[in-house]
């Protein structure tokens, strides 16, 4: 079982990192019911992020369908939903409702800017919510503009992985107190915690807000990716010395040009010096050489490739679903091991869920 196993969780219907959070804790075995709306155009058959979970179809507009949602969330751990502030309030549904017949009910909301502030009622996706927060200005080469990272350092990283890390607090703090409480997730306050580094060593006079100009984000001629002469790429990472060392070693690196790692004055030139050698050989060729190998390099593989890769199927990091491959869960437990064996994409009787919740 796994170790979320006999926890009830409802979903609210939603896009972006509502579902993935839904996801997650599904696979470490909770009982999660998504509350859809009928004919959602959102929901579709193979979509992996509803793996493991129920489905029910409600009309929020109903009042007879919101008494059905009172009598599944008064029976619920836990809430998750990713409306607007003051939208399940006014559906009936917002946590003061649930003071009474459910104290102990963890109330996940999951928002942009947050219940609160001057941003808090206006429109967003995860572009903008990055924005906000410094972190997309710091993607991207120098004197080009910034670069979105697909929605995974918002939508996924600041929103999901923050209101799962809140939730779980709140229902460790519930063992000691038996009350729940709201867990207020907001994507821009997630990314910023998320770009702690670059503050630190902003004091340290180590990182600047120009991009492209630092060692993390393309300046370094030993940390970026470059092509291979079969139009692929590698990637490179030899930040320490020495796997620095190593790495110039496996590619016959010339001492007198790579001697000094660390001046940024001479990184442009390194970095058009090392594309030059990077060229010379293929992407399998230089993973090859570098097998077992300390320099940190690895190929840049696209995500179909990722899963033929032979570490990554060591390990089982991914599993097939009703034909539909995709990422397994994680992390991996030494005890609790949680078998997913549902696509999650079939419609629940409803009054069979209460029955079970309710027992």
């Amino acid at each position: 079982m796994g170790p979320l196993h006999g926890l009830k969780v409802i979903e609210m219907s939603a896009i972006g990192p509502v579902p993935l959070a839904g996801m997650l804790l599904a696979d470490m075995g909770a009982d999660v019911v998504v509350l859809d709306k009928a004919n959602d155009p959102f929901r579709f058959p193979g979509d992996i992020l509803r793996r493991g979970k129920r489905a029910t179809e409600l009309d929020l507009k109903s009042p007879e369908d919101i008494q059905v949602a009172k009598s599944l969330i008064s029976s619920a751990d836990i809430l998750l939903e990713g409306f607007r502030p003051g939208v399940m309030e006014r559906l009936g549904l917002g946590p003061e409702q649930f003071t009474v017949d459910n104290p102990g009910l963890i109330f996940g909301r999951m928002t942009g800017w947050g219940q609160t502030g001057p941003r808090a009622q206006t429109a967003g996706h995860d572009i903008n919510y990055i924005a906000l927060t410094g972190a997309l200005n710091a993607i991207g080469r120098a004197n080009e503009n910034p670069v979105p990272p697909l929605n995974l350092v918002g939508d996924y990283g600041g929103g999901t992985m923050f209101l799962v890390m809140g939730i779980l607090a709140a229902l460790h703090e519930r063992t000691s107190s038996g009350q729940g409480q709201v867990v207020d997730a907001a994507i821009t306050e997630g990314t910023a915690n998320l770009m702690s580094l670059f503050y630190s060593m902003s004091q340290l006079g180590l990182w600047q807000t120009q991009r492209g100009a630092n060692l993390l984000d393309s300046a370094a001629h030993f940390y970026d990716t470059y092509q291979t002469s079969d139009d692929k790429f590698i990637s490179i990472g030899a930040i320490e010395p020495h796997f620095y060392a190593e790495l110039c070693d496996k590619m016959a690196l010339d001492m007198s040009d790579f001697g000094k790692q660390n001046d940024p004055r001479k990184w442009p030139e390194l970095k058009a010096k090392l594309a030059e050698v990077v060229a010379t050989k293929t992407r399998d060729e230089w993973t090859e050489i570098f097998a077992g190998s300390d320099a940190c390099v690895a190929p840049v593989l696209d995500f179909k490739e990722a899963t033929q890769d032979p570490h990554m199927q060591a390990r089982n990091a991914y599993i097939t679903i009703n034909g539909v491959e995709q990422p397994a869960p994680a992390p991996k437990f030494s005890r609790s091991v949680e078998m997913v064996d549902t696509a999650g994409s079939e419609i629940s009787d409803i009054s069979s869920v209460l029955a079970e919740w309710q027992k």
